[in-house]
């Protein structure tokens, strides 16, 4: 972080000062006290399950300066105040004005969001310098993380917005106030608490309204509920897709061997051809939404699609392919799911068939499926056309992992999928597919992350299987 003295850190937060006032906080601030350094500042939350004041003592020892508390603690300096969230938003805000000219690129939608945060981020890394979310750091906690790593020479900051509710955005944009909203589509993610799509449209529409007149709306024109949001816009709109009239458009997608993406894009600003590092053709319209980004804030077309292709995911289970000796594919996909991200990987996986095994037989597509969260009262009929999907698609074996599964297995029998298992948990899947797999298979595993398919994702990519005969 840019470093603040504790009294200034107390000017900021309008918060009673406890200690030394020249300490100086120049390290990584924190809310997990395992994750305190040198000169950090510790920020100590009260959760529903955990008392952060009680770690105060264990971030000390890992050397944090100071702490941002509600009470006064023996083992800091601190900063006391009433609200620790509030007083997290005020630093995050003081931090950016500290920065001059400052680009901040603001993402929502209902998938794809840490994808397309990794791939700008990495883009615009050849640009200048570049702070963008670790992991899915995309709620009230995890976007003043992020502005907190700022510098003053930091040149764009990339900001992921989540939302579980009306306002959600809204308040994250008031903490990373964006030149550049995305948003990537409306989907079934969390409409179980949010009641219906429409008020997820509206929810991730907040993120088009808080942008300022001179900003920009990067809207994705292949989706009707996002491409509607050009009507709230304050500021000009890119639509940007597949749709013949996009203002970013992709043309002659094409699909490697192994799931990667190429295509030709047109946009006001140029032509190009874009060869992704990525798997899944579904990374195009994540591609084109960041390409227009990168564009507005200041690189050229050309450079632009050079540093797509080396550019690497940094996020863990989206899309992880591993190569195992024994010749079968991993693709651990599991970090998060719901019916259209479940849709995209399945879909990517049949791309990745294309090859025999060592035997000279087939190669078979195998999705281990478990549970999508979150998705109230439609989940069992969402689950259902999942495992419909699959039989469309000829995906060969459908393991359900779990109970909130199992109507992905009644999908996939009445769609004709040859082989349909299903299993009560992780282990159990692990000693079916143990028995399974052979030289040639694509694996993947999808659910949501609750449901732990990304530990057994790394199991299977890290070990040596025994291979069917």
């Amino acid at each position: 972080m840019i470093a603040l003295t504790l009294a200034e850190l107390a000017e900021i937060t309008a918060g009673e000062l406890h200690g030394d006032a020249e300490v100086i906080l120049d390290g990584p601030v924190v809310t997990d006290a395992r994750e305190a350094e040198t000169g950090s500042l510790y920020i100590a939350r009260v959760g529903e399950h955990a008392d952060g004041h009680a770690y105060v003592d264990q971030a000390a020892e890992r050397g944090a300066a100071a702490a941002l508390t509600t009470r006064a603690v023996d083992g800091l300096p601190c900063v006391v105040v009433e609200d620790t969230q509030a007083a997290f938003v005020a630093l995050s805000r003081a931090l950016l004005e500290r920065v001059e000219g400052l680009h901040v690129i603001g993402i929502t939608g209902s998938s794809g969001k840490t994808s397309t945060k990794d791939l700008l981020g990495s883009v615009l890394a050849a640009d200048g310098e570049t702070i963008a979310p670790q992991g899915s750091y995309n709620s009230e906690v995890g976007v003043p993380l992020t502005v907190c790593r700022v510098t003053e020479s930091t040149r764009h900051l990339v900001v992921e917005m989540g939302a579980r509710g009306g306002g959600h955005v809204e308040y994250l944009t008031r903490i990373a106030p964006p030149q550049v909203g995305i948003v990537l589509n409306v989907g079934h993610a969390h409409v179980g608490e949010f009641g219906s799509l429409d008020a997820v449209a509206t929810a991730k529409s907040e993120l088009v309204r808080a942008l300022p007149p001179d900003g920009l709306a990067v809207l994705n024109a292949d989706d009707p509920r996002v491409r509607a949001m050009a009507q709230v816009a304050p500021c000009p709109v890119l639509l940007v897709g597949e749709s013949a009239d996009a203002d970013v458009r992709a043309s002659a997608v094409t699909l490697d061997e192994g799931g990667r993406p190429t295509f030709a894009v047109h946009a006001p600003f140029g032509t190009a051809q874009v060869t992704l590092p990525l798997v899944g053709r579904h990374h195009v319209g994540n591609a084109l939404a960041a390409l227009a980004a990168a564009h507005a804030a200041g690189m050229p077309l050309e450079s632009i699609a050079r540093a797509m292709a080396t550019a690497h995911p940094t996020s863990r289970w989206r899309m992880e392919v591993t190569e195992r000796p024994d010749g079968v594919r991993v693709v651990n996909d599991a970090y998060n799911a719901n019916p259209d991200s479940m849709a995209a990987a399945l879909r990517a996986m049949v791309t990745m068939n294309s090859r025999r095994g060592a035997d000279d037989r087939p190669g078979r597509c195998v999705a281990v499926l478990g549970a999508m969260l979150e998705l109230g009262p439609e989940s069992p009929t969402l689950h259902r056309e999942v495992g419909e999907l699959a039989g469309e698609l000829g995906i060969d074996i459908v393991l359900s992992v779990g109970d909130e599964a199992r109507s992905i297995a009644e999908g996939a029998r009445s769609a004709g999928v040859a082989q349909v298992d299903e299993v009560g948990d992780v282990d159990a899947a692990h000693r079916a597919l143990s028995g399974l797999l052979r030289s040639g298979d694509v694996v993947l595993l999808k659910s949501s992350r609750d449901a732990g398919l990304r530990f057994l994702g790394d199991r299977l990519a890290t070990e040596s299987m025994e291979v069917t005969e």
